[in-house]
C-alpha cells in the first residue's frame, strides 16, 4: 500500500473534522431544540434509531453494538424510554433473561413530533441548497458512513 500524500493526510484529517465539528454544533442545537417537547437527546437518538425500522425487534446489546455505545448507557436510556411507554420490552423467546425492544406508537409519535420540532430549526442551513445538492452530499456521505458503520468497528 502507498504512503499517503501530506496533502491527502492533512485533507482527511480536515473532512473528518469538520464532519466533527458539524456534528457536535448540530449535536447541541437539536439538544436545544427538543428541549420544548421535553425530549432529551440521547432518548431522541434511540427514538430516531428505532424509527428507522419500526417493526425489528431491538435489544439492548445490539443498540450498543450498532451505535458503538457502552451497554450500561444505551440500558439507562432504554428504561427511560420504557418509563414514557415510547418503547415496549418483551421477553425473548430463546432466552428469558433478554428482552426484545420495540417502538410503540406513543414513540412513533414522539419521533415524528421531535421531526416537525426540527425541521424549521434546520431549514435555513439548507435554504441556499437545491434537493439535487443535497441529494448529491447525502449520496458522497453515504459510502463514509457505511464505511464507518462496517469496516470502521474493526
Amino acid at each position: 500500500m502507498n504512503r499517503p500524500t501530506e496533502n491527502e493526510v492533512r485533507l482527511v484529517w480536515r473532512i473528518l473534522s469538520w464532519i466533527g465539528i458539524i456534528n457536535q454544533l448540530s449535536d447541541a442545537r437539536t439538544a436545544r431544540a427538543l428541549t420544548a417537547i421535553k425530549l432529551p437527546y440521547p432518548q431522541f437518538i434511540l427514538l430516531n434509531h428505532f424509527a428507522f425500522r419500526p417493526n425489528e425487534a431491538r435489544t439492548v446489546s445490539g443498540i450498543a453494538s450498532a451505535m458503538q455505545q457502552p451497554q450500561p448507557g444505551i440500558t439507562k436510556t432504554v428504561k427511560k424510554l420504557i418509563e414514557r411507554r415510547y418503547v415496549r420490552a418483551v421477553p425473548s423467546p430463546s432466552d428469558r433473561r433478554s428482552k426484545r425492544l420495540f417502538i410503540t406508537p406513543r414513540g412513533l409519535e414522539m419521533h415524528e413530533s421531535a421531526i416537525q420540532t426540527l425541521v424549521p430549526v434546520y431549514r435555513d442551513v439548507f435554504a441556499l441548497w437545491s434537493e439535487a445538492e443535497m441529494t448529491d452530499l447525502l449520496a458522497r456521505l453515504d459510502p463514509l458512513k457505511v464505511w464507518l458503520d462496517t469496516k470502521g468497528r474493526e
